[in-house]
C-alpha cells in the first residue's frame, strides 16, 4: 500500500513541574500567554462502525436497544476508542484503543489492541492496516484475569497512554490501578504491572482495605517520554485526595531503574470541572497537555492544547501554561474536509496528540464508540484524524522531531 500523501510525524510524552501543592489551582492562569489561531490542513475519518476482521463478539454487555445509530451486540471488534498515538516512519501511525465501552463491568469481552493505521488525506479516508493484542503470556499479572488465555480485556485495564522506547518495547498507562505497563513489540506483557506509590483507583485490585484516593477512570491518561528516551513522566487524569482541586500529579519514572525517582510536579485544570486528554514531550521542560471539559457538539466549549513548562517561571508551583491551540475555533480558510471557517473538534473527548514537525500536529478523537456523538446529534462519531499548523514554531527537541 502507498504512503504517499501520508503526513509523517512524531510522538512523544507528557506534562512537568515541581509541586509545592500550591493553595488553590486557579493561580495557574497567571501570566498566561496565547498564540494566535491554528489552521487545519488536512482531514481524514475512520467511519465509526469499523471492525476487526474474523474477531471475535463484543458488546454484549452493551444491551440491544440502538446507541447513537448503532445496534449492539457486535460480531467483531470495533477499532474504535483512540486514546494514544504513536508515529512511524513509514507514514502510518499505531494508535491504542482504551479500555472498550466506558468501563470496568461492560468491557469484558472487548480485546486491548494497539491498532495501525495510515491517514489518506487525499481521499480522505483512514486505512486500517492492522494491529497487535495486548497479553499476559508469561503470568506477570499477579491478579485474576477475564479471560484463561490471558489475553487482556477492558475489565483487566483502561489503558489510556502510550510511548515507545528505543528497543520497540511499548510503555502503556492504566486508569484502573493506576499501573504503568510494559509490552514487546508483539504486545506480551513484559513484568508485573507497576503500582503509584500511594495512589490508587477504584478499580485497583490490589488496594485491599486500603481507601481509593483516586476518582474511577481518572488515573494515567497521559505519558510523556523524555528526549532521550530513558524517563517517562504519566500524568493523571484525576486530582488526588488532599491536593487542591483540579490540580494533577505528574510523576517521574525511570526506565532503567524500573522505578518512580519520587520527583513530582502539578499540573492545574483551568476549572476542576475539566479533564486531560493526553500529554506529550516537546523538550525536556517542556509538554504539549490537551485540556477538555466534558460537553460534547453544541455543549463543547474547550477543547485546547497547552504548552505547559516545568520551570514555573511565577514560582506558583504548577507548570506555567500557553495556550497554543484552541481546537474549538481552528481557522479552515480553504474548507478543508468540506467544513465551514472555523472548524470545530466539538468531541467529548480528544485523546490523542503527535508532533509531525516543529509547527504542525496531528489530532485524533476517542469517539467512545458507540456513545458519543459530538459532530452529529444522534449519530456515533467517526474516528476522525486531523492535522494542524500552529501560530508558531515550538523549538521542539530535535531528538523528538527525529525520534521516529
Amino acid at each position: 500500500m502507498a504512503v504517499s500523501k501520508r503526513v509523517v510525524g512524531l510522538t512523544a510524552a507528557a506534562v512537568a513541574l515541581t509541586l509545592t501543592l500550591p493553595g488553590a489551582a486557579t493561580a495557574a492562569a497567571a501570566e498566561r500567554n496565547t498564540w494566535d489561531q491554528a489552521e487545519l490542513l488536512t482531514f481524514a475519518a475512520l467511519p465509526a462502525a469499523t471492525f476487526v476482521p474474523g474477531s471475535e463478539p463484543s458488546g454484549s454487555s452493551l444491551g440491544s436497544a440502538p446507541i447513537n445509530g448503532i445496534t449492539p451486540p457486535f460480531a467483531d471488534q470495533p477499532i474504535q476508542g483512540f486514546s494514544g498515538v504513536l508515529r512511524n516512519t513509514d507514514g502510518t501511525f499505531d494508535v491504542l484503543s482504551d479500555n472498550g465501552f466506558g468501563n470496568k463491568a461492560n468491557s469484558a469481552d472487548f480485546v486491548l489492541r494497539v491498532q495501525r493505521v495510515a491517514p489518506d488525506f487525499g481521499s480522505g479516508a483512514v486505512d486500517v492496516l492492522g494491529g497487535i493484542n495486548l497479553t499476559d503470556p508469561y503470568g506477570k499479572v499477579p491478579f485474576p484475569l477475564t479471560r484463561a488465555d490471558r489475553v487482556l480485556t477492558g475489565a483487566d485495564f483502561d489503558v489510556e497512554s502510550i510511548t515507545r522506547t528505543a528497543d520497540g518495547t511499548y510503555w502503556l498507562g492504566d486508569e484502573f490501578g493506576p499501573y504503568l505497563l510494559h509490552f514487546d513489540r508483539a504486545g506480551r506483557l513484559l513484568q508485573a504491572p507497576v503500582p503509584l506509590p500511594g495512589v490508587f483507583a477504584p478499580e485497583n485490585p490490589g488496594r485491599g482495605t486500603t481507601p481509593a484516593n483516586l476518582a474511577s477512570s481518572k488515573g494515567f491518561e497521559g505519558m510523556a517520554q523524555s528526549p532521550d528516551g530513558r524517563t517517562l513522566y504519566p500524568l493523571l487524569e484525576g486530582t488526588t485526595t488532599g491536593d487542591p482541586a483540579g490540580t494533577l500529579r505528574l510523576n517521574e519514572f525511570d526506565t532503567r531503574t524500573n522505578a518512580y525517582t519520587g520527583r513530582r510536579w502539578a499540573y492545574a485544570l483551568d476549572s476542576p470541572a475539566h479533564a486531560i486528554g493526553d500529554a506529550i514531550m516537546v523538550d525536556r521542560d517542556r509538554f504539549l497537555i490537551i485540556e477538555r471539559d466534558n460537553g460534547q457538539g453544541e455543549t463543547a466549549q474547550v477543547k485546547k492544547i497547552y504548552l505547559a513548562d516545568k520551570r514555573d517561571r511565577n514560582h506558583d508551583g504548577l507548570l506555567d501554561k500557553t495556550l497554543v491551540a484552541d481546537l474549538m475555533a481552528i481557522a479552515n480558510p480553504r474548507h478543508v474536509g468540506g467544513f465551514g471557517d472555523p472548524f470545530t473538534f466539538p468531541f467529548q473527548t480528544i485523546e490523542d496528540v503527535v508532533i509531525l514537525d516543529d509547527r504542525t500536529l496531528a489530532l485524533l478523537n476517542d469517539n467512545n464508540f458507540p456513545s458519543s456523538a459530538g459532530r452529529t446529534a444522534g449519530q456515533a462519531d467517526n474516528n476522525e484524524f486531523i492535522v494542524i499548523k500552529l501560530d508558531r514554531h515550538l523549538d521542539a527537541d530535535k531528538r523528538i522531531l527525529r525520534r521516529y
